[in-house]
C-alpha cells in the first residue's frame, strides 16, 4: 500500500479549470463516499480550495488508484479526461508526504505562508474522519501535517507579511492604485474570504466600504463588525456604478458580475474602476476587462504579484523546509513503528496461547493449590512470557522501516509460523 496525492492546483492549472473541478463543502461528504468505494482506494481525504483540488489516499495499487482518482475528478466535475490530463500531477509515498506538509506550511499557496490553508486542511480532514474515509493511516499523516503547519508559523517568519489571500488582494489593490485612502470600496460576498477582505480594508483608510451579500443577515453582521454599509444583492448594479474599487469573493459558483452588468454602470467611462476577483469559480466574467477604464485582476494576477514575496522570503522557506524534513523523518519512524505493532501483538498472542495451553495441560496436578498459590503460578508464567518477549518487541519496533527490520520481521514470521 502507498500514500498518494493526485490533483490540480494554481501552479499547474488555469483558474477556469480549477473552478470546474472544485468541490464545495456541501458536496464533500457525497464525494468522499463516491471515492471510497473505488477498488484501489483504502482511505481518502479531499482538499478542495480556491488554489487546489487534491485527493490524498491510501492506495492498494498506485496505477489503479491514479485511474480511480482521475476518473472520480472527471465524473464529479463533468470535465473530460483529456482536458485535465496535462494539468494533473501525482506523487506517492515520501514525495506525497512532503507535498502535504508543504501545503499545510503555506509553501504551496499562491500567497507564500498564507494562514487560511491550515484551517482548510484541518476542515478537509475533519470531514473525512466524520465520513469514515480517513482512518488510522491518513489520520496519522494529517495529524503530522497540522503540526508542520503550526511549527512553520511559530518558528519562522513565513507568515509575518501577507497572511492570507484576502489580505493579499487588498495589498495588491493598494499597490495598483497607489493608495486606497479616500476610495469608495464595494465588497461582494460576506463569507470567510469577504470577512478577510473587509478586515484588511478597514485598516487601509478607505472613504466608504459597502458590503453586498445574497444572505442579508450575514452581510449585516460583517458590515457591523467592520463599520461598513450594507446593501441588498438587488442593489449590486447601483453600488457598482459608484465604486472606485470592487473586491468580489462570493461562493456563488457562477459569475455574478458579467459584461452587461458592468457596461450598464459605465455612464461615465472616464471614471476608472478596479475590480479584483478572488472567487473560485470566478465571480466576474473575464470579458469585463475589455470595458474602457475597467481594470480586472483575478487569482492568476494575485499569484504573479505574490511571487515577489517568495523571492523576498527565501531564507524563511529554507527554515520551513528544514522543519518539513524533520517532521517527515518523525512521521516515517512513527508509521514504521505502528506497522511493527501488529506483528508484535501477533507474536505475543501466540506465546500467550502456549502459556495458557500449558497451564491447562497441568491443571490436574495443580488441584491442591490454593487460589492464592494458583495466582502465583499465573503471575510467574506471565512474567516469564513478558521478559522473553520484551527484547524482541523492542528490536522489532526500533528496526521497523529499515532493511534490518524487514529481515527481523521475516525471521519472526518464519520461526513462529505467523501469517
Amino acid at each position: 500500500m502507498s500514500i498518494v496525492v493526485i490533483g490540480l492546483n494554481h501552479r499547474t492549472t488555469p483558474v477556469d479549470l480549477l473552478g470546474k473541478v472544485m468541490i464545495s463543502d456541501a458536496a464533500l461528504p457525497k464525494a468522499l463516499h463516491a471515492l471510497s468505494v473505488r477498488d484501489d482506494i483504502r482511505e481518502a481525504v479531499i482538499v478542495s480550495t480556491c488554489n487546489r483540488t487534491e485527493v490524498y489516499a491510501i492506495a492498494e495499487r498506485f496505477h489503479g488508484a491514479y485511474t480511480d482518482i482521475r476518473d472520480f475528478i472527471c465524473e464529479t466535475s463533468g470535465v473530460a479526461p483529456e482536458e485535465i490530463s496535462a494539468h494533473l500531477y501525482s506523487q506517492h509515498d515520501d514525495d506525497a508526504i512532503v507535498h502535504l506538509f508543504e501545503v499545510a506550511a503555506g509553501l504551496d499557496s499562491a500567497v507564500l505562508g498564507e494562514t487560511e490553508v491550515l484551517g482548510q486542511v484541518r476542515h478537509a480532514w475533519d470531514v473525512a474522519m466524520n465520513e469514515g474515509s480517513s482512518r488510522s493511516a491518513l489520520n496519522l499523516l494529517f495529524r503530522y501535517a497540522l503540526e508542520v503547519g503550526k511549527r512553520a508559523r511559530t518558528e519562522t517568519g513565513i507568515s509575518k507579511s501577507t497572511a492570507s489571500v484576502s489580505h493579499a488582494a487588498v495589498e495588491m489593490a493598494e499597490e495598483i492604485l497607489g493608495s486606497l485612502t479616500g476610495k469608495s470600496v464595494l465588497v461582494v460576498g460576506a463569507g470567510e474570504m469577504g470577512e478577510g477582505v473587509a478586515t484588511a480594508l478597514s485598516r487601509a483608510g478607505v472613504a466608504t466600504m459597502t458590503v453586498v451579500n445574497r444572505t442579508e443577515s450575514r452581510g449585516e453582521a460583517l458590515a457591523e463588525k467592520v463599520g461598513a454599509r450594507v446593501c441588498s444583492f438587488d442593489s449590486l448594479e447601483s453600488e457598482l456604478a459608484s465604486a472606485d474599487v470592487v473586491l468580489a469573493c462570493t461562493g456563488a459558483g457562477t459569475c455574478v458580475i458579467d459584461f452587461d452588468l458592468v457596461s450598464r454602470t459605465r455612464t461615465d467611462s472616464s471614471r476608472p474602476v478596479l475590480i479584483v476577483d478572488i472567487a473560485l469559480p470566478r465571480d466576474v466574467e473575464p470579458t469585463v476587462a475589455t470595458i474602457a477604464n475597467v481594470t480586472l485582476r483575478d487569482l492568476d494576477h494575485l499569484s504573479q504579484w505574490a511571487q515577489r514575496g517568495i523571492e523576498q522570503r527565501a531564507s524563511e522557506i529554507d527554515q520551513v523546509r528544514n522543519i518539513i524534513s524533520d517532521e517527515v523523518e518523525r512521521f516515517t519512524l512513527d508509521q514504521a513503528q505502528r506497522q511493527a505493532a501488529p506483528l508484535v501483538a501477533q507474536l505475543r498472542e501466540v506465546i500467550e496461547g502456549v502459556r495458557v495451553s500449558e497451564i491447562e495441560r497441568f491443571t490436574g496436578r495443580l488441584t491442591d493449590l490454593t487460589p492464592e498459590q494458583r495466582e502465583v503460578v499465573e503471575s510467574i508464567t506471565r512474567g516469564i512470557v513478558n521478559k522473553m518477549l520484551h527484547t524482541p518487541s523492542v528490536r522489532l519496533r526500533e528496526a521497523a522501516g529499515t532493511p534490518q527490520g524487514e529481515r527481523l520481521s521475516a525471521a519472526v514470521r518464519d520461526l513462529f509460523s505467523l501469517d
